[in-house]
């Protein structure tokens, strides 16, 4: 390894306090470009040489991601020389990673929203613990909600029940209010009825945990996770897939993107144009089993 390459880490690990993790992933991606060097000194490499290294990569089927993450440790390798005085041009500058492919967000069928709710009912005779875990879920996919604004939701605050209205806090400090529907009303009831036994003098959030605490986020995930295999959804749920289902299938009975992004607190549709392609694989999943030239494929 380029002695320049060790220097590099070292002061990565000492001044900049990067975690053995982060080292590691740098050290892989540097040992790359000390193979495409082939003896070159590194500070010598161009950009001609750095674009072709990067399309050995594509080449030996790297993922997109990892080429980025690879082109991002190079850049700041020669940021580091360039501010040292060793290079004068950053050859990592110009390049460009290869985009990476845009998943499309998982959203449960309309089918498994209703399996994973129809155990709300059980719920009032099952402690209140349930019927919390029933108020929160109900609330996340009636409103569309993110999991840091559910779980950051105060009582009295933001929850208005006379109106059927939520307000939170998002992204940007950006506030947003938005309908709760019935269901989640009525399990947010029921909720409210249980929780002055877990709250904490002061404790002002409206989802607490069996000590009185605020629950995290990652306490509402392990929740809806234990949620759904008892309702036997069949696959796995996550907090924000229910975000995501509110919003397909909003989109799919309304149709108005536009009401759809206020919602959700996009702040460009185009964050929201992303469910356009859900309805439409729901559209062509309905045209492969119903159209007769389809089904003879």
């Amino acid at each position: 390894m380029d002695a320049s390459v060790e220097q590099f880490l070292t002061e990565l690990a000492v001044q900049r306090r990067a975690s053995p993790h982060t080292l590691g992933a740098y050290r892989r991606d540097l040992e790359r470009l000390t193979i495409l060097a082939a003896g070159t000194e590194l500070a010598q490499l161009k950009a001609p040489q750095l674009r072709r290294g990067l399309m050995q990569l594509h080449a030996q089927e790297l993922a997109p991601r990892s080429i980025a993450r690879t082109l991002s440790a190079w850049r700041s390798y020669y940021v580091w020389l360039a501010r040292r005085g060793t290079i004068a041009v950053n050859p990592a500058d110009s390049l460009r990673a290869p985009k990476r492919p845009r998943g499309l967000p998982k959203a449960l069928g309309t089918d498994q929203a209703a399996a994973l709710f129809d155990g709300n009912a059980a719920a009032k005779t099952e402690g209140p613990l349930l019927q919390r875990d029933a108020a929160m879920f109900e609330l996340f996919y009636s409103s569309g909600l993110r999991l840091s604004e559910l779980v950051s939701l105060d009582w009295p605050g933001g929850l208005d029940p006379a109106s059927g209205e939520v307000t939170v806090t998002g992204k940007r400090r950006k506030t947003r209010t938005v309908p709760v529907g019935s269901k989640a009303l009525a399990a947010l009831q029921l909720w409210l009825a249980e929780r002055p036994q877990f709250a904490r003098e002061g404790q002002p959030a409206l989802f607490l945990s069996r000590n009185g605490t605020r629950l995290s986020p990652r306490q509402v995930e392990n929740r809806l996770a234990l949620w759904a295999q008892r309702q036997g959804v069949g696959v796995h749920v996550h907090p924000h897939m229910l975000r995501h289902s509110f919003a397909s299938h909003v989109l799919q009975s309304s149709g108005d993107l536009r009401a759809v992004q206020e919602m959700l607190g996009h702040a460009s549709i185009a964050a929201t144009q992303i469910y356009t392609h859900l309805d439409f694989q729901h559209l062509a999943k309905i045209y492969d089993s119903a159209h007769p030239r389809a089904k003879s494929k």
